[in-house]
């Protein structure tokens, strides 16, 4: 795969960050106060993480970290924002798996 897909998906990311975070800033209303807290960790982490994708080409390996960032978007930072928007704590279980995406992301430029 072309190293330089992970700008696309950088971009795509960085776009649905912004749009997220902005929702969760002026639109979103939870019933329970805590959950705009929740929100806001997902968009947080979304947002830097998707910042390190734009790096993914210049990485020895590209493609193993910049899957694992997008994996660990999207199983951390989406599964807070469902949590978040349902405000439903069911699935929360789930974002531990992409905490370990980004910390494997991460590790992976030691080698």
């Amino acid at each position: 795969m072309d190293p330089r897909m992970w700008h696309k998906v950088a971009a795509i990311s960085g776009v649905a960050a912004i749009g997220l975070g902005t929702y969760g800033a002026h639109g979103f209303k939870p019933n329970n106060p805590s959950f705009k807290e929740v929100w806001r960790t997902a968009s947080l982490y979304h947002l830097v993480h998707t910042a390190a994708l734009v790096g993914a080409p210049i990485t020895k390996h590209p493609n193993i970290f910049g899957g694992l960032l997008t994996a660990g978007i999207v199983g951390f930072s989406g599964t807070c924002y469902m949590v978040a928007y349902l405000e439903d704590r069911k699935i929360s279980f789930i974002a531990p798996y992409g905490g370990f995406a980004f910390l494997a992301a991460w590790a992976s430029l030691l080698f």
